[in-house]
């Protein structure tokens, strides 16, 4: 069975809490305009959806907890209910736990059982690989019908008694830079008209003897150093590394299926920030496309922003429509996009 078989029937989402903006950030570390100002030209997030109470310091809610209201969602669009889904695969960087494994505990509260159930752990590419992982095992003829969840919690990680005068810019970004949230989608091999038909995925690890762009740690009660931050960013290796490796994901899909640049009608960029998404999407030159770009709002949420960005891509493609998700995961260095076709 060809990739052009399988369908994306519906996709939901979820965000915690109310939008949290810069300047309520700035408020609660005690940062001047100036950092303010800094957010809003050198990251181009304006705000984004946190699962801890920045007053209380209360965690709000968990992965699970966000990844079972974005399925909810995905099967009730999608017309299903749990014993229609014949396997699950969940992407995440940050896990609620290393056992047991987050998918397996969304799927007890959704009442799925008996099924094969797969975590892949990664950052931003991670839903991409778990497109992949699900399209492939559709494809091989053993399942019909999967449910796919992306997202990522870093409540476990803020520090709000940090002192943002003393952290480093790699640091320092990363209190500003990243939101919460999860995403799901349903894919099925069935036939199903007015879908969208997941025509290619691309997944590659390119990171060979580069350093990483981004850590985030997981500290046990007996490795735990004071002096090491559970995360760092290298946003100038970053900054430099992924629009090259953008347009290098554009030029592969696009000489893979045969599509010229302005068969791209709709275009679900990288979700870094605001500000580097911008830079991506201009270098990219697709002048008929249309932008799905939601992390000015959301912050980047990781593994759940590509799927924000399907939601709404399957709320506006019409019958022949064709759009393009490019993301790269900067950790260890891979690319990964997919392409999508209104049938």
């Amino acid at each position: 069975m060809d990739t052009t078989d399988i369908r994306i029937l519906s996709a939901g989402s979820a965000l915690p809490g109310p939008p949290v903006g810069n300047a309520a950030l700035a408020r609660r570390f005690h940062m001047d305009a100036t950092w303010e100002t800094w957010v809003n030209v050198f990251i181009g997030t304006h705000t984004r959806h946190l699962a801890v109470d920045l007053d209380s310091g209360e965690i709000t809610s968990s992965l699970a907890d966000l990844g079972e209201t974005a399925a909810r969602r995905a099967l009730e669009r999608g017309g299903l209910d749990a014993a229609e889904i014949d396997l699950m695969v969940l992407a995440t960087a940050t896990p609620d736990a290393l056992m047991p494994a987050t998918v397996n505990v969304i799927a007890d509260r959704l009442g799925i059982d008996g099924v094969p159930t797969y975590q892949l752990q990664s950052g931003c590419a991670g839903a991409v690989q778990a497109l992949d992982v699900a399209r492939s095992l559709l494809t091989s003829g053993d399942a019909r019908t999967a449910l796919v969840i992306g997202g990522d919690s870093c409540a476990k990680h803020f520090d709000l008694g940090a002192d943002l005068t003393r952290l480093s810019p790699a640091e320092l970004v990363n209190v500003v830079l990243f939101g919460d949230g999860a995403g799901a989608v349903v894919l099925t091999s069935r036939p199903a008209r007015d879908t969208v038909a997941l025509r290619r995925v691309l997944n590659r690890l390119t990171g060979r003897g580069r350093p990483p762009g981004q850590v985030v740690e997981w500290y046990g009660r007996a490795d735990r150093h004071p002096g090491r931050p559970a995360v760092t960013e290298d946003y100038k290796a970053v900054e430099e590394s992924v629009p090259l490796l953008a347009a290098e994901i554009l030029k592969e899909l696009l000489d893979d299926l045969g599509w010229s640049a302005v068969d791209v009608d709709y275009l679900l960029p990288p979700q870094l920030s605001g500000t580097m998404t911008a830079r991506i999407v201009a270098g990219l030159n697709l002048p008929a496309a249309e932008e799905i770009t939601c992390v000015r709002q959301t912050g980047n949420t990781g593994n759940a922003l590509p799927f924000l960005q399907l939601e709404r891509a399957l709320a506006e493609m019409t019958t022949g429509d064709r759009a393009l998700g490019i993301a790269v995961e900067s950790s260890k260095w891979i690319k990964a996009g997919f392409a999508l076709e209104k049938v």
